[in-house]
């Protein structure tokens, strides 16, 4: 199994072969640059090593140059960076540590040094690992509905504000739907809400894995699921909201040894039809023609064709 990968850059031979024999006996994958830009073109890569040992003065671009453009970058996860120099005065440290270097070693260093310095790196990478871990963690609670694993109500609602802020600006249109699980309170009373959480659980998988990748769909309250489809006019929107309704019915599901059909009604509306409509307006209006959808016997979907809004309380 390899040790942990490191970059080494150095115009110097001797001090570039010292550098990488020593980091091999302990236990370092190498890579080796002899000069800036091939140092920059490995670390400005996606799988760039997490661990850089850079000289300060090479000819192109030198170490002080790097570290300026990675943290220019904001790259993540961290690239800890060492700068080799051999000027051991304040000032030099400063411009270092000021363009976004970790750590600093003065050439000549010593091995035990310099082995300690990589070691703290080391550590410091595990710490912002597990940091970064943690707010992604965050993120996801905040933006993730508990009972399907879609997108939560105000996720979804930023997402759709979002697209159709891009589709104005890009001259697109954008579709919805809003899908509501027919006589999901039915199923409450008669299995438990536990059973209906499991239904809610179901029909969210299904129509996850029935829109296209660049497709968001959330959980908007209740039995209802908001969809969003970038890129689409009415007609797409409308082939793309009857492929989700058909695949909730598509088969059974089954409560312990009850199987249980389920259906769902579905609105549609599209900012090709509704230009300028702000985002809340366009949802009051694919929940008008889903009442109307409700009305009109369920198991169906209706396209809106008004923007007077009708009770979205079915």
């Amino acid at each position: 199994m390899s040790g942990p990968r490191i970059l080494i850059a150095d115009d110097h031979q001797e001090t570039l072969e010292h550098l990488g024999q020593m980091l091999g006996e302990w236990g370092y994958e190498v890579i080796a640059a002899d000069n800036g830009y091939r140092a920059w073109e490995v670390l400005h890569k996606p799988d760039a090593p997490r661990l850089a040992i850079l000289d300060r003065r090479m000819p192109g671009i030198d170490g002080l140059e790097i570290v300026r453009k990675i943290r220019e970058q904001g790259q993540e996860p961290h690239i800890y960076v060492m700068l080799l120099t051999v000027y051991d005065n304040e000032t030099h440290v400063v411009d270092g540590l000021s363009a976004g270097a970790d750590d600093y070693i003065v050439k000549p260093f010593r091995a035990h040094e310099l082995h300690a310095r990589l070691e703290a790196g080391r550590r410091i990478l595990e710490i912002l690992e597990q940091l970064i871990r943690t707010r992604d963690e965050l993120h996801s609670q905040a933006t993730t509905d508990s009972v399907t694993g879609l997108w939560n109500r105000g996720a979804i609602v930023e997402i759709l504000e979002r697209e159709l802020s891009r589709a104005v600006r890009i001259n697109s249109s954008l579709g919805i739907v809003i899908i509501d699980i027919d006589n999901f309170k039915n199923i409450n009373d008669s299995f438990g809400h536990q059973a209906g959480d499991s239904v809610l659980l179901e029909c969210g998988q299904r129509m996850r894995g029935s829109v296209r990748t660049y497709d968001a769909t959330g959980r908007y309250g209740g039995d209802e699921f908001l969809s969003v489809f970038p890129g689409c006019k009415v007609d797409e929107a409308v082939m793309l909201g009857e492929r989700l309704r058909r695949e909730i019915a598509r088969q059974h599901v089954t409560l312990g040894l009850a199987p249980i059909w389920v259906t769902a009604s579905a609105g549609i509306a599209s900012s090709d039809l509704f230009p300028e409509v702000p985002a809340e307006q366009l949802i009051a209006l694919a929940d008008q023609a889903l009442y109307r959808a409700k009305r009109g016997g369920r198991n169906r979907l209706e396209i809106a064709e008004s923007p007077q809004l009708a009770p979205s309380d079915l």
